[in-house]
């Protein structure tokens, strides 16, 4: 092995020893690390002008914003310190927002619920207090993931998914956006081309032409430059009276039929809000909601299918990470903590005022890819900066500026990653063989198919109660949730070789492991990248904990089994040295 200094080794050489990540622990110069934090959280503005603006369409909405982010930034912080301890951004996500959509969209009162046995067809019925649903469906939601997590369930079961669970997962993780990035792609298809364009030259093409330093470090903020060039290019176009940009509602009023606009307030341009809104302040602390959350029976419902969806979701994000970081899976532990980080921060931004939960986001794990540089003090700085934007609704309204098509682009490309991350897990199974055939053919497909076919169909669900329907419409148009159980279902009860579904048994156990951690050198066993730190092990080794809440959070001692070099190359094939300081 070639002794180098950690963070200045080449990207493709031998990981050193003791520590499977690609750059974790090292910390990159001042400059660097904030540009890649600030990349950070410009791809989280990618998800809250998703998520948030398309449900909050009123004139507090950049409050709201601010409050995301800086619960966000909490979550966050937490994560790299006492969760997964993997370099990842909490952030809002479709886990939240379909089941927000089935709650603001449940219309009990209508012709359509009536089965032809009403007299007169009634006017759908719009939630009395939707702030205070969705804030209570969020509290459900974090309960659901703090269970998951405490009670071990979320570890055991990522234990238990090979190749042949993760590649569906992860690709249609990243699927499961393809119609919202379209969407907002289409508010200007130039600007949105010109910023996939931009990112794709400066993360694949560049290297190809110049090798410069200068040209790494470009290459690292791939996802900002691009983000900055066609915003600049964007306010000199509308400047001149060449660009006209929409809000999400705008955009979703246009290209779909969404029920739940019905409720909300009239369609109000982002950029109007900017031009006529200047009562904002520029120091708001987030101080606990006036009113508790509203613990309707359709938020409870909302919340459990959001939970169950964001539980399934947020173990893939942590194999995502780690597969691009070239770690091993997360043991169970660090995933059970990560699960109780994801549960606790939602709880917390619930009760606080956010109408939005909060989970692991696959968009800025993906940007590791593009990078290569996953270092945990980056993403420490990205949650203090959040901190910061929070405290700021002005600060935050600039995030609220960038046009809706950039998002897109964003989301366009990063998610791209997480399914070709999907797809390389394919190799470790044996794809000619007819049960692996049908049963990836079909958990996909249907993953898709369901979905489209139920939002189409919104109100075939008719039980006559409101909250069984809010679930089971929210649980059916989840991507994510379809295929993590059918994937894992089929996986464990179709009869097939361990060979044939990408698992091994370790010589002299009887312990059975994915194919791809042996290819790539590592077991199951615990890597010093999910260790938490000292103070909080010994918290958790306490006798209390060892037999009550939090006992499955612990860290285990196994044998490691350490096979091969790492088999995964960089996304950057060149030769360019230092990860950390480019």
């Amino acid at each position: 092995m070639v002794q180098t200094d950690r963070c200045k080794r080449p990207l493709d050489l031998e990981k050193p020893e003791g520590n499977g990540s690609l750059d974790v622990d090292c910390r990159p110069s001042i400059l660097l690390n904030f540009a890649l934090a600030l990349q950070h959280v410009l791809v989280l503005s990618s998800l809250c002008a998703l998520v948030v603006c398309t449900l909050i369409q009123e004139v507090e909405r950049d409050t709201i914003v601010a409050y995301v982010l800086f619960h966000s930034g909490i979550s966050t912080l937490l994560q790299s310190w006492i969760g997964s301890r993997l370099p990842l951004i909490q952030a809002p996500s479709l886990d939240f927002l379909i089941p927000a959509m089935a709650l603001l969209s449940d219309q009990s009162g209508s012709a359509v619920s009536c089965r032809g046995q009403c007299v007169e067809p009634q006017e759908p019925v719009a939630p009395a207090n939707p702030i205070r649903e969705l804030r209570g469906m969020v509290v459900v939601a974090g309960v659901v993931q703090l269970a998951a997590g405490s009670t071990g369930l979320g570890g055991f079961a990522l234990g238990r998914c090979g190749p042949l669970v993760l590649a569906p997962l992860l690709c249609i993780l990243g699927f499961s956006i393809y119609k919202e990035a379209a969407l907002l792609c289409s508010d200007h298809w130039g600007l949105a081309i010109l910023a996939v364009v931009l990112l794709v030259i400066l993360s694949q093409h560049l290297h190809s032409f110049l090798h410069l330093s200068v040209l790494s470090v470009c290459r690292r903020l791939s996802v900002l430059l691009s983000v900055m060039v066609t915003w600049v290019v964007c306010a000199a176009l509308s400047h001149w009276g060449h660009v006209h940009l929409n809000s999400v509602t705008e955009m979703i009023s246009i290209n779909t039929n969404a029920t739940f606009n019905q409720y909300q307030n009239s369609p109000q341009s982002i950029h109007k809000l900017i031009i006529h809104n200047g009562s904002l302040p520029w120091l708001d602390f987030p101080l606990p909601a006036s009113s508790l959350p509203l613990l309707s029976g359709r938020s409870v419902a909302a919340g459990l299918a959001g939970g169950l969806s964001a539980s399934m979701s947020s173990p893939a994000v942590y194999v995502l990470c780690a597969r691009l970081l070239k770690a091993p899976v997360p043991p169970a532990h660090a995933c059970n903590r990560g699960l109780c980080v994801d549960g606790l921060g939602s709880v917390f931004a619930g009760l606080m005022g956010a109408p939005v939960g909060l989970c692991s986001s696959a968009s800025n794990a993906c940007v590791i890819g593009l990078s290569q540089s996953g270092s945990r003090s980056t993403v420490q700085l990205a949650g203090v900066s959040l901190l910061i934007l929070g405290l700021s609704p002005q600060l935050a309204q600039m995030l609220c500026s960038v046009p809706l098509a950039i998002h897109g682009a964003v989301l366009s490309v990063t998610y791209a990653l997480a399914v070709a991350t999907g797809i390389t897990y394919f190799q470790h199974a044996d794809v000619d063989s007819g049960r692996n055939i049908f049963n990836i053919g079909f958990t996909m497909f249907m993953s898709l198919a369901l979905p489209h076919w139920f939002r189409l169909h919104s109100g075939f669900i008719q039980t006559g109660v409101g909250s069984v329907d809010v679930f089971l419409q929210s649980l059916l148009t989840l991507p994510v949730f379809l295929v993590g159980v059918l994937a894992f279902l089929l996986e464990h009860t179709v009869s097939g070789t361990l060979p044939e579904r990408g698992l091994v048994r370790q010589e002299g156990t009887k312990k059975i492991q994915s194919f791809a951690d042996q290819q790539q050198g590592y077991s199951h066993s615990p890597d010093p990248v999910y260790d938490p730190p000292a103070p909080v092990m010994k918290v958790l080794n306490l006798t209390g904990f060892r037999t009550v809440l939090f006992c499955a959070c612990r860290t285990h001692t196994v044998e490691e089994v350490l096979v091969t070099e790492p088999e995964m190359s960089s996304l950057l094939p060149d030769k360019d040295t230092g990860a950390c300081n480019g």
